[in-house]
């Protein structure tokens, strides 16, 4: 059971991974580019001072899959492909750690056909990329964002809620149980993400719009592939016995 869950969880990640770095490099990164030249030709950073710094810190995280840091003192590695290869080995590691995921809930719920893959993958999605982009969106380097710690734990208790009211609306049969995870699905948006008290970006609104419609359709297709490819990997022993 074990070599066949880090079987799955290896292949199926390494194709999901490579997937996700293509859309990424095609997609995603050239929108991060154009938001750095924005953020280092401005004159810039004084721009984010009047209006939000003494009530919000500039936000870097762009994307939890993408690998990418923006510390002025700290090696980055430079565009083409170190920046490429940094962002694949991260993706790597994202997408192997969230098959185990799904390799480790198939045991307990095996997908009976490939196909059903597509669901398991369409709900890591709503769990760890839509739910959370509902409060925090996908942020472009030179916004403005709350504390950084206040973030991560509203992330993290997001993904949390949505895991598990998702799982009480599937995989229920009592009506009260699917009205609880209704209950739960909602909570961290009643509560509210936390943000900046003023909003500011040096990257045009449009460029903003479209990175996070870039982030959350890269998302999606990610989890579609790794669901996919994980339901695919778990259940071939199965179908080749």
């Amino acid at each position: 059971m074990f070599k066949r869950i880090a079987q799955t969880a290896g292949f199926a990640g390494l194709l999901a991974a490579i997937f996700l770095t293509l859309l990424q490099s095609f997609w995603v990164t050239p929108l991060i580019l154009q938001a750095e030249s924005y953020e280092n030709n401005a004159p810039a950073q004084d721009v984010l001072n009047e209006h939000s710094h003494a009530a919000a810190t500039p936000a870097h995280s762009h994307e939890a899959a993408a690998g990418h840091s923006h510390n002025a003192e700290a090696w980055s590695p430079e565009h083409g492909w170190q920046r490429t290869l940094a962002t694949g080995l991260s993706n790597l590691v994202v997408a192997i750690g969230f098959a185990l995921v799904l390799a480790g809930l198939f045991t307990l719920r095996a997908p009976g056909q490939t196909w059903q893959g597509l669901l398991w993958g369409l709900g890591g999605f709503a769990t760890f990329s839509l739910a959370p982009a509902a409060g925090l969106p996908p942020e472009l380097p030179g916004s403005a964002a709350a504390e950084l710690l206040l973030r991560q734990y509203w992330w993290i208790g997001t993904a949390v809620a949505t895991a598990v009211g998702l799982g009480l609306l599937a995989f229920s049969r009592h009506w009260a149980l699917r009205i609880a995870g209704l209950l739960v699905l909602a909570i961290p948006h009643l509560i509210g993400a936390p943000q900046p008290e003023v909003h500011a970006s040096l990257a045009p609104a449009a460029l903003e719009q479209e990175f996070i419609l870039a982030s959350l359709l890269s998302n999606a297709l990610f989890w579609a592939a790794l669901g996919l490819a994980a339901a695919w990997f778990y259940t071939r022993p199965q179908q080749s016995a």
